[in-house]
């Protein structure tokens, strides 16, 4: 990490409408996806019922698709069988990351006559679609994974134990719509772990290795407005710190999908494929220790100036001395009530399995250092 590059490419949605409202605002641009619209939602159907109804109100055919928890192989290809018998013509995907992340990998696959495995990393051939997908529009509901913006959809594979990445260029959504309003109320809980990761998106694509100008211009205003804005939401609901997480989300979704993660996703997906546990507390989990692994080992000037700019910012919204800052993030989201490795169900087999994973995640390949396996078993043993 000794100097950014001078030269990048990055790529996002078509196009982002963000704000109070803009949901609602925007149905008649939905619907002019197509006439036939698959919807995608969460585990409660009847949050999606207000776009459903909006929608055929435009004169749509509505084919409603339920995502109960995060999404795997069979769940996705149930959706793929429905969009096809249904001759959808895009898919609308409204929720929080499972759903989205199941609507965009099912528009992806509509088109194709390859099976999803051909696709897919790790596990499969990874090979790029063969057909554009369906037109895609992502609305989320929870402030965390940013995957309105980003070219991935993570699907689960049980018989490998694994979470993996069906990737494409072409699967950035057509339309990406960020109405923090959607997000007022979320339970305590999720708002902790999806503001966690929403965070560790911001900071992970900030110090990686592949950081250029522009994803350090998202990262370096997101970073200190998030970790201000999460303990205000621990203290009580707050339309406008929803606001600030919501583009906070937002930016961790363009930085990591143009610039890379680290070792906390690089863990964080294996462990999640081995445990069921849920991937924005695994990441609240790993973050302290993670940053605090990478910043023992990191030797650079600038690499190290970037660390040192994290505990200044950690410490201006959870007083602690600066030197105790990734403690403290720790010790604060424990007392906010965020569970442990061990609580959220992850063994010890997990994590050794998941320490010898991360070599092959996509996510590790820009971590600012080189980490061995002993060093990723310590960070999860801290993590407990």
């Amino acid at each position: 990490m000794t100097a950014r590059p001078t030269s990048f490419a990055f790529a996002t949605a078509t196009e982002i409408l963000f704000g109070r409202g803009k949901a609602l605002e925007t149905v008649p641009a939905l619907a002019a996806l197509g006439e036939r619209i698959m919807v995608v939602c969460g585990a409660d159907a009847g949050r999606a019922a207000w776009l459903c109804d909006a929608l055929e109100a435009q004169g749509c055919h509505v084919l409603r698709f339920r995502v109960p928890g995060e999404p795997d192989m069979d769940l996705v290809d149930a959706g793929v069988f429905a969009a096809r018998s249904a001759a959808v013509d895009a898919v609308i995907a409204l929720g929080g990351g499972a759903a989205i992340d199941a609507g965009k990998a099912i528009a992806a696959l509509v088109p194709s006559e390859r099976p999803m495995l051909d696709h897919l990393e790790v596990v499969g051939r990874g090979l790029p679609l063969e057909a554009a997908p369906l037109p895609f529009a992502a609305i989320p509901t929870t402030a965390g994974t940013g995957t309105e913006v980003t070219r991935n959809a993570v699907i689960s594979v049980p018989e490998a134990r694994r979470k993996v990445s069906l990737r494409d260029l072409a699967m950035l959504p057509r339309l990406a719509i960020v109405d923090p309003a959607l997000t007022d109320g979320c339970p305590r809980a999720v708002t902790l772990a999806s503001g966690l990761d929403a965070i560790t998106q911001v900071m992970e694509p900030y110090l990686c290795t592949r950081a250029n100008p522009l994803t350090d211009a998202l990262c370096r205003d997101a970073i200190p407005a998030g970790l201000a804005a999460l303990p205000r939401l621990m203290e009580g609901e707050d339309p406008e710190v929803r606001d600030v997480m919501a583009w906070v989300s937002l930016c961790g979704g363009l930085a990591l999908a143009n610039a890379g993660l680290g070792v906390i996703h690089g863990l964080a997906g294996p462990l999640g494929g081995l445990s069921g546990a849920a991937h924005g507390a695994i990441c609240g989990a790993l973050l302290p220790h993670g940053l605090a692994l990478n910043a023992a080992r990191v030797s650079d000037t600038e690499a190290q100036r970037r660390f040192n700019e994290i505990r200044g910012w950690i410490t201006s919204a959870i007083p602690a001395a600066e030197g105790e800052a990734f403690d403290a993030l720790a010790s604060w989201s424990t007392d906010c009530g965020l569970p442990g490795l061990d609580a959220l169900g992850v063994s010890a087999k997990d994590r050794a399995a998941a320490a010898e994973a991360a070599a092959t995640s996509s996510s590790m390949k820009a971590n600012p250092v080189a980490l061995t396996v002993a060093e990723l078993n310590a960070m999860m043993e801290a993590a407990r």
